[in-house]
């Protein structure tokens, strides 16, 4: 898997695939992925899929860097659901952190999809 080692490390964040880790069900059956392995001490090991970001900011602390990007499911007409743009969260020595939510500009709705540990993270995007 591109990103990822024989092992199920991941080595490169920015080249992991969604579909790479394992999937898992969260807090009100939110649906998402877990990718590569905690490193020793990770404060990722804390987080469940579906737990918003002031939650996740609450426990972990503040990223090193992050950002936004719209998915192709904001074209589609008649979609109302919560993945219209996502919310990536970079933790220097952890890994990344994906969020779904359906507002462009209230990341603060966001919940957690998909948890990337990276003990080797850079921490910037």
């Amino acid at each position: 898997m591109a990103g990822m080692n024989a092992n199920g490390e991941v080595v490169d964040s920015k080249k992991v695939e969604a579909g790479s880790g394992t999937k898992v069900k969260g807090i009100d059956d939110w649906e998402g992925e877990i990718t590569g392995k905690p490193g020793p001490g990770s404060k990722f090991t804390q987080l469940k899929i579906g737990m918003g970001m002031r939650q996740v900011a609450d426990l972990i602390g503040q990223p090193t860097d992050q950002g936004s990007y719209a998915t192709g499911k904001i074209w589609i007409p008649w979609y109302f659901g919560s993945d219209k743009f996502r919310y990536e969260q970079v933790y220097k020595g952890q890994g990344r952190l994906i969020f779904a939510t359906a507002g462009g500009t209230d990341f603060s709705s966001g919940h957690l999809i998909w948890v990337i540990h990276n003990p080797n993270e850079g921490g910037y995007r």
